[in-house]
């Protein structure tokens, strides 16, 4: 699946190569936090009935599931 042009992504490209150290850490911080809400608010979601406490739980062990073990 392709979500972006050969052009679109190498004008991309170029304005990330434009950026300076800091700006693109803290582009992949805003990422990063962005993708975290979107995967929360899908558990809540899929599991409206959860309490905080629960969704919390179920965030935190499907993190970890998800989580890279190669390092």
């Amino acid at each position: 699946m392709k979500f972006i042009s050969d052009e679109g992504h190498k004008h991309q490209l170029h304005v990330l190569r434009g950026l300076t150290p800091e700006q693109r850490l803290l582009i992949a911080f805003e990422l990063s936090e962005n993708t975290r809400r979107i995967f929360r608010e899908g558990l809540r979601t899929r599991f409206p009935d959860l309490s905080e406490q629960e969704l919390k739980s179920l965030f935190v062990e499907r993190l970890d599931l998800a989580h890279n073990r190669n390092y």
